[in-house]
């Protein structure tokens, strides 16, 4: 796979447009951006999935990263017409928000949802994102922008039905998301420090009831696969999980697949080759998230809890 455009399916994900949610990794780096040629298979950008209705234009996006920039060329030259929700306000997730050409095109609408724990989400987002930290604050994004807060429970937000519920992370609330509709259902937890509630069963960190619920007998789990178990504990004070955690987590849950997402921005894509080498199991259909790749779920009566 030569370097990532967020726009073609490869490999087993070639499957036939239609019924179905089409899932496009726009971008799968954590922490920081990682560019450079040791990086370009998998992509540098930083988290954001863009999620579509059989074949058509995304109109939800979970996280604003800097991958946010490549779900323009999904649009067909058309404006946004969507939301876009943030599991959390760390930099990695957001910094793409004003560098989205899609939505700050004429017509464009983008609602925002985010944490917002203390009820103002402008003010929030603006923290980060005003001078002098940077030149305009959310409210100048474009006249199609809106903000709103996000909070745990059900929600129907563009044809989907997304399940939000708080997951433990370092820096701020932090919230994993289900989406489904009745063809498809994807699990996402892009920052996730299950160590933080103790070692669970096995060490890598507690399988508790949020992780459950989200990833329970999920068509597609997106976890955060920053770390492998051999770097802890050097690395418990970043705030994420490793890869053997989210092989666990899909195992008990009964995940149908696994993404391994967020990926070091030091680790080189060589690495991370090795890694889905050294860790890949007969009985668990897991693959490292590519930016640019596109996993279309198609599954009919779907588990919707």
């Amino acid at each position: 796979m030569g370097p990532a455009l967020c726009h073609a399916r490869s490999g087993a994900d070639q499957a036939q447009a239609g019924a179905g949610v089409d899932v496009h990794f726009c971008g799968v780096r954590g922490s920081t951006p990682a560019p450079g040629l040791p990086f370009a298979r998998y992509g540098g950008h930083t988290s954001s999935v863009a999620l579509a209705h059989d074949g058509r234009p995304p109109t939800l996006v979970l996280d604003g990263g800097t991958g946010l920039r490549n779900v323009t060329a999904l649009l067909g030259g058309a404006p946004y017409d969507g939301s876009i929700l943030l599991g959390h306000l760390h930099w990695d997730h957001v910094h793409g928000l004003p560098f989205f050409r899609g939505g700050g095109a004429p017509g464009a609408r983008v609602g925002v949802q985010l944490p917002a724990p203390d009820g103002d989400p402008v003010g929030t987002l603006a923290r980060g994102m005003s001078p002098p930290h940077f030149p305009i604050g959310p409210q100048q994004l474009g006249p199609g922008w809106s903000f709103s807060g996000l909070t745990e429970g059900v929600h129907a937000v563009e044809g989907f039905r997304v399940l939000v519920r708080e997951i433990p992370h370092k820096g701020g609330q932090t919230f994993g998301f289900r989406v489904s509709d009745d063809t498809g259902s994807l699990a996402y937890l892009s920052d996730h420090v299950p160590l933080s509630l103790g070692p669970g069963p096995d060490g890598y960190g507690e399988r508790h009831a949020a992780a459950l619920e989200l990833a329970d007998d999920v068509d597609l789990l997106v976890h955060d696969a920053q770390f492998v178990a051999a770097e802890f504990p050097a690395v418990t004070y970043l705030g994420h999980a490793s890869v053997e955690y989210a092989m666990a987590l899909a195992r008990e849950a009964g995940a149908r697949r696994l993404a391994m997402f967020h990926h070091s921005p030091e680790r080189t894509d060589d690495e991370i080759d090795a890694i889905v080498r050294d860790l890949t199991a007969a009985d668990l259909d897991m693959f490292a998230a590519a930016e640019g790749q596109t996993v279309h779920l198609a599954r009919t009566g779907a588990h919707v809890p």
